[in-house]
């Protein structure tokens, strides 16, 4: 493939993912109004053969795929290299209108926010199959590893709760972001944000990554400043130490599950507080706006 039919591919990668989060009616939150989940998506591509995605076996757990092995359970009996491969990552920002009604919560997720993460991510789940279904009508083998069956949840001696495939982890490799205190990743559209692959058979340019550190677009550990997430959240389960997913969860698929199915009349959870109300909402943020 020349370089010029690889810029061809990216080019209409790219406009496949634009084209369904602009134009599609599926881009919905289900509330009266019809308001889209999302608004115009980011898109990078990471190499199969990336080193990234062993380390990322080394430091969550051997359970976690690399995309040769998610792309050879898939497709068993077809040879390839996994430098043949290429991961199509996306980022999804959450509109303006979700991002202000969330600001404004304590506790719990607001309306927009719960639908987002419910419907919202519906969305994502279609775009998924969008994508790969673009690239199969076109004879080239695709999988979103989300969407396997073999997908499942798993144990991380190192991070506790964690999955056989991460889309955050993919979309780091893709050059889109890096991650926070919270472990959102905080993207050029911020870490209120939703994010998708898929692995494919086919040769794209990887997007480069501006970043050296896993960590360098949050300010909390690249200038020891901010932390504001910490504040942010309902019921402590953010320190200066990290994440416990066991407070957050219990919140979020309990508490939370139960207010939105009482206030909002739809089976739904979420919280995203962390996400919002904070720097890195709708940016990679400065030093400047930590006092903003």
């Amino acid at each position: 493939m020349t370089r010029e039919d690889s810029s061809a591919v990216r080019w209409w990668l790219e406009k496949v993912i634009q084209t369904f989060i602009d134009h599609s009616p599926e881009n919905t939150l289900r509330n009266p109004l019809q308001e889209k989940a999302f608004d115009p998506p980011l898109v990078g591509f990471s190499n199969g053969a990336d080193p990234l995605y062993g380390a990322f076996k080394e430091h969550v757990g051997p359970f976690h795929w690399t995309p040769a092995e998610i792309f050879g359970l898939t497709f068993p009996g077809l040879e390839f290299q996994p430098e043949e491969l290429t991961v199509i990552s996306w980022v999804l920002p959450q509109t303006r209108a979700t991002k202000d009604d969330n600001r404004k919560e304590t506790v719990y997720p607001a309306e927009r926010w719960a639908r987002a993460r419910i419907f919202g991510e519906e969305v994502n789940v279609k775009l998924r199959q969008r994508v790969a279904a673009a690239l199969e009508e076109k004879g080239v083998p695709a999988v979103a590893p989300s969407l396997s069956p073999l997908w499942a949840m798993k144990t991380s001696e190192k991070f506790g709760w964690a999955s056989t495939w991460s889309e955050r982890h993919a979309a780091h490799a893709a050059g889109l972001g890096t991650f926070g205190l919270c472990d959102g990743l905080i993207t050029p559209k911020g870490k209120a944000m939703r994010v998708g692959s898929v692995v494919a058979k086919i040769q794209v340019p990887p997007t480069p990554r501006p970043y050296q550190d896993h960590h360098e677009y949050c300010l909390f550990f690249s200038q020891g400043a901010c932390g504001k997430c910490m504040a942010r959240c309902p019921v402590g389960a953010l320190t200066a130490a990290g994440h416990d997913k066991n407070k957050c969860a219990a919140h979020v698929l309990t508490a939370s599950k139960a207010y939105v199915n009482g206030h909002y009349g739809f089976d739904g959870y979420g919280c995203g507080l962390c996400q919002t109300g904070v720097p890195c909402e709708s940016k990679i943020p400065g030093l400047d706006d930590v006092s903003a």
